[in-house]
């Protein structure tokens, strides 16, 4: 079944090494343009947050000492106005008016977990939109004992992430843009090695379709020590293999060829005088004894089918060694049909039906036509029921003739072979007494003219060959 050529090019080895390698060099760029990128935005935040933290914690450190324990408000509006940025101060219930931060602007969860901590929280949020980093840090001072205990004293602190998270996007859109321009380039890497791929396939492609053709001497060039050159060194050695094979084999048909041809050209002139002197003794067979007159009629009915095989095979030698030849002339076919009839006494039997219109010509070998129709309108009356029907029709290019019988068909496992030499389909019908060569040299015969053959069972019962004959084409081979 022929399939789609858009979807039989998608389904081809270039296409799936093209997907293969281009998949496997944009997964890897966009694995490390994303693992960068994670890097990247964990150094940016991080450094950022750790900076900020670190200055609140330089500015507590440094006005600690001037601040007295427990703070007054003054204290805390103090301690507030050291620190840089948006920040609060917060005491037990009270706090510093804030300098852009609103105590309820502090998450509650960083404010939940910095009571009774010791060390520093932070939280990331996004607010309108916008990044937001939130540090809290209890103010610590030390006790009697030179410890450093938590004073209660809180400081919160933000800061605005907007333009490391510019900076973020800015990095996520260039490693995309990297992703991007990887494809054409992975896309051009596989090409290439697609193209290493695939020439040597290529060549094999192109050898093995030299193979079928019939030119056994084809050979491939290995290249290098691959397993693609392993491929093409065991399809060298079969292409060897293959040659020495069908070489032996031509030789021994064409020995076999040579011995029939042989054999039958040294038959036919002993049997041509057995002929003769079967003729005598079918002539004198009334003034014999009766048991010699039966034998003389079953030897002079034998060396008949033994001259018409060999005959046959004579025939058939002539076809193999191209020295059959084909003279040509202009005919109307109904007389030629007709006359062939009438030569072997079916014109009028009542077992044969004929529809022969006149006036249809064509350029056909006369005497090879006989032997088709002969072969064809016999093979139907000893193998076919009654009534056997001959029907000749034509159009402007070709002719047909149909000759059709009512008998029990052909087996469908025999009607492949039914043109193969010395194939009786003796399962099928009636045992043959012929050599097994007549519609062989039918077929052959209609080849010459450039025409064939064909061989059906009828959907109402019988087999039906069909000759179909070129009206104008001189030779066919």
């Amino acid at each position: 079944m022929t399939r789609n050529r858009p979807w039989q090019w998608l389904s081809g080895l270039r296409p799936r090494l093209l997907a293969a390698f281009a998949l496997a060099t944009v997964l890897g760029a966009a694995a490390a343009s994303g693992a960068s990128y994670v890097s990247a935005r964990n150094t940016m935040l991080g450094s950022a947050q750790d900076d900020f933290m670190n200055e609140i914690k330089r500015q507590v450190t440094e006005t600690l000492p001037q601040l007295s324990v427990p703070p007054g408000q003054a204290d805390l509006e103090q301690l507030a106005g050291a620190l840089t940025g948006s920040t609060l101060v917060t005491y037990e219930d009270s706090a510093s008016s804030g300098r852009g931060l609103p105590l309820s602007s502090v998450p509650r969860e960083l404010r939940d977990s910095l009571k009774g901590n010791d060390h520093i929280e932070f939280q990331r949020v996004l607010v309108d939109e916008v990044p937001m980093f939130y540090v809290g840090m209890p103010v610590l001072a030390p006790d009697a004992t030179g410890a450093s205990r938590p004073t209660g004293i809180e400081v919160y602190a933000s800061m605005s992430l907007s333009d490391e998270q510019r900076a973020i996007e800015e990095l996520a859109q260039w490693a995309w843009l990297t992703v991007a321009l990887v494809f054409p380039l992975a896309a051009a890497l596989a090409l290439l090695a697609a193209r290493g791929v695939l020439r040597p396939v290529r060549q094999l492609n192109v050898a093995a379709r030299r193979l079928a053709e019939g030119k056994l001497d084809t050979r491939l060039r290995a290249r290098g020590s691959d397993e693609l050159a392993d491929l093409v060194n065991t399809f060298n050695e079969t292409a060897v293999a293959l040659d020495r094979t069908v070489g032996e084999l031509r030789q021994m048909e064409a020995a076999a060829r040579r011995f029939v041809a042989d054999v039958s050209h040294e038959l036919r002139t002993p049997l041509t005088a057995m002929s003769a002197v079967t003729g005598v003794l079918d002539e004198d067979a009334g003034q014999l004894p009766p048991d010699t007159a039966v034998a003389a009629r079953l030897v002079s009915e034998e060396t008949r089918k033994l001259a018409r095989l060999v005959q046959d095979l004579i025939e058939i030698s002539r076809f193999d060694t191209d020295r059959a030849d084909l003279r040509l002339d202009d005919w109307d076919l109904a007389t030629a049909i007709g006359d062939s009839l009438a030569a072997r006494g079916w014109r009028d039997s009542p077992d044969l039906v004929t529809e022969l219109p006149e006036g249809i010509g064509a350029r056909v070998d006369r005497r090879r036509l006989d032997v088709i129709v002969a072969n064809l309108v016999g093979n139907a009356l000893r193998h076919g029921g009654p009534p056997v029907e001959v029907k000749l029709r034509a159009d402007a290019a070709m002719v047909l003739v149909e000759v059709s019988d009512h008998g029990p068909g052909i087996d469908p496992a025999v009607l492949p072979h039914v043109f193969e030499r010395f194939y009786k389909a003796d399962s099928a019908r009636a045992r043959s007494d012929g050599s097994g060569l007549g519609l062989a040299i039918a077929l052959e015969n209609a080849r010459m003219h450039g025409g064939g053959i064909y061989a059906e069972n009828r959907p109402e019962g019988g087999a039906r060959f069909t000759l179909h004959l070129p009206r104008f084409t001189e030779v066919a081979r």
